[in-house]
């Protein structure tokens, strides 16, 4: 069937028939077709949805992405045919039914993901039978090497190439923006590919926005990596592991993040910037993705053995998760704390520590320090002044200005500090509640949103004392968050007199006791 074209201003892929048309070619909504160009000839297969209303009859509505690949103007005539079923569907339907994939299927899911094959209905529905049907650890491999294999990957010729990853869950953990100059300052490269923020508060790339762009091709990151050591860039822009943003889309309604396919897409990065050892950090916490010690363990061994499997050293660490880590929640917040400790601040101690153990497993990976002593070594680094200096070579060589101090960061206008109503102690912290109230705040796309924690855990607090501060950058902001915090009540303070539980016997006089006698 021959149709004019009528090209749609939405940025996603699909295209649009009436529905007198759909009836006549014989699909309906979600069925495929096949546009052909018929001045080039080239031919792309899409989506279909339909309209009585918003596209006329010999119409066919194409959207922005499709017509990046397709190169058809307003008015042209297309061909259009019936589309072939992709078969990476009969094996997404074999994974529902609890059976397992072969490398091979598991590829052909992959390639139909990362070319747009799949629609976002289909990609979900792949993401929930693994979810529910847990993936082995040769199916991870599986989905590990074919994110690699349908991307772009780094080729260093010097060694070892450092990586780091977190897999997150606590707000407020910015040591990436420590370790990597650390590692960088000791004469190793370090190409930190970061992901932004979809259920935190702020991802390593929304905080390094803060201070350089971002978006880089994977050529260029390399190019980077080896004049200044390392970098922090959004692995989104570099078309490595393509299929990993692809796939955390649609996890993100059911904010679920299946363990097969959260170790395949950090091992995918990391293999795919040619790392040799990786340091991975694994929270545990009672609102963190691991809850207990054995779990992480678990866990710990799986990353470990997919890193034997693709030739990586891998030693993960599990981290304390029932608190930020430092007192910052939000992207700016973030970077000022994390510059203010290499610009020499030996606070907030809980920051220091992580990073500097994180780095320094990395370090003795690398074969720069012996085993036990890399977090001292890392240590040096950043109280000598090399991180810093390191910092401020990576931020230039991603077009940041080098000369940015802490106290030059800029936070939101407009703010509220939270005091306390009653004299007691800080018995307990709610991560997910933070994290909550920080985004109600504008938190990540408002850079300058987010709250700064001045009473942590033990802290004793006097009637009217500073418990944490929220900042917005719009004053309507400001105020939702505000109401988030009175509901979701973040920071738990307590008097050492939790109750009283009087004593239920009836006391008399002693008089009385004694029928009058004393």
């Amino acid at each position: 069937m021959k149709l004019a074209v009528r090209l749609v201003d939405i940025a996603a892929r699909g295209v649009l028939l009436h529905q007198q048309d759909a009836k006549t070619l014989g699909v309906f909504p979600g069925d495929r077709v096949v546009i052909t160009n018929l001045s080039t000839g080239f031919s792309i297969a899409d989506y279909v949805e339909t309209t009585s209303t918003l596209i006329k009859q010999g119409k066919l509505g194409i959207y922005h992405q499709s017509n990046e690949q397709l190169q058809v103007k307003d008015g042209e005539s297309v061909e259009v045919r019936v589309s072939d079923r992709p078969v990476s569907l009969d094996y997404i339907r074999k994974k529902m039914e609890g059976e397992r994939l072969s490398r091979e299927e598991i590829k052909m899911i992959v390639t139909d993901i990362v070319h747009d094959n799949l629609s976002p209905s289909e990609i979900t529905a792949f993401v929930i039978c693994s979810y529910i049907n847990n993936l082995d650890i040769d199916e991870i491999e599986s989905l590990t090497r074919s994110m690699v294999e349908t991307g772009d990957r780094l080729e260093f010729h010097t060694g070892p190439i450092v990586d780091k990853h977190s897999i997150g869950g606590v707000p407020g953990n910015k040591i990436t923006f420590l370790v990597v100059p650390i590692i960088a300052a000791a004469g190793l490269l370090i190409p930190k590919t970061s992901s932004r923020a979809i259920t935190g508060a702020g991802g390593s790339a929304d905080l390094m926005e803060v201070l350089a762009p971002v978006e880089f091709s994977a050529a260029e990151v390399q190019q980077m990596t080896q004049k200044a050591g390392g970098v922090i860039v959004w692995g989104g822009a570099t078309n490595i592991a393509p299929a990993d943003d692809k796939i955390i889309i649609q996890e993100y309604p059911f904010k679920i993040d299946q363990i097969g396919q959260m170790i395949a897409s950090v091992m995918a990065k990391k293999f795919a910037v040619g790392a040799d050892v990786v340091a991975i950090d694994i929270p545990v916490g009672k609102n963190c993705k691991v809850h207990s010690i054995p779990e992480g363990r678990k866990l710990a061994q799986s990353f470990i053995e997919i890193g034997d499997r693709l030739g990586m050293r891998v030693e993960c660490a599990l981290t304390y998760g029932d608190a930020p880590v430092g007192r910052a929640i939000g992207p700016a917040l973030e970077v000022k704390e994390a510059l203010a400790i290499l610009e020499g601040s030996e606070s907030p101690n809980s920051l220091i520590e992580k990073s500097t153990e994180i780095a320094g497993i990395a370090l003795e990976l690398a074969g720069k320090a012996n085993r036990g002593e890399g977090s001292a070594l890392a240590l040096d680094l950043l109280k000598s002044g090399k991180a810093l200096k390191k910092m401020k070579d990576i931020i230039a060589i991603q077009g940041g200005n080098p000369e940015i101090t802490s106290d030059l960061v800029k936070l939101g206008e407009f703010f509220h500090i939270v005091k306390a109503e009653r004299d007691g102690y800080v018995v307990d912290l709610n991560n997910k509640s933070l994290i909550t109230i920080a985004r109600v705040a504008g938190a990540p796309n408002d850079h300058g949103a987010g709250l700064y924690i001045h009473a942590k855990p033990g802290t004793r607090l006097k009637r009217g004392d500073p418990i944490f501060t929220l900042y917005a950058e719009r004053k309507w902001r400001l105020e939702k968050a505000l109401e988030t915090a009175r509901t979701l009540r973040p920071v738990i303070v307590e008097g050492m007199l939790m109750d009283r539980v009087p004593n239920q016997r009836e006391w008399l006089p002693s008089k009385q006791r004694n029928n009058g006698v004393e």
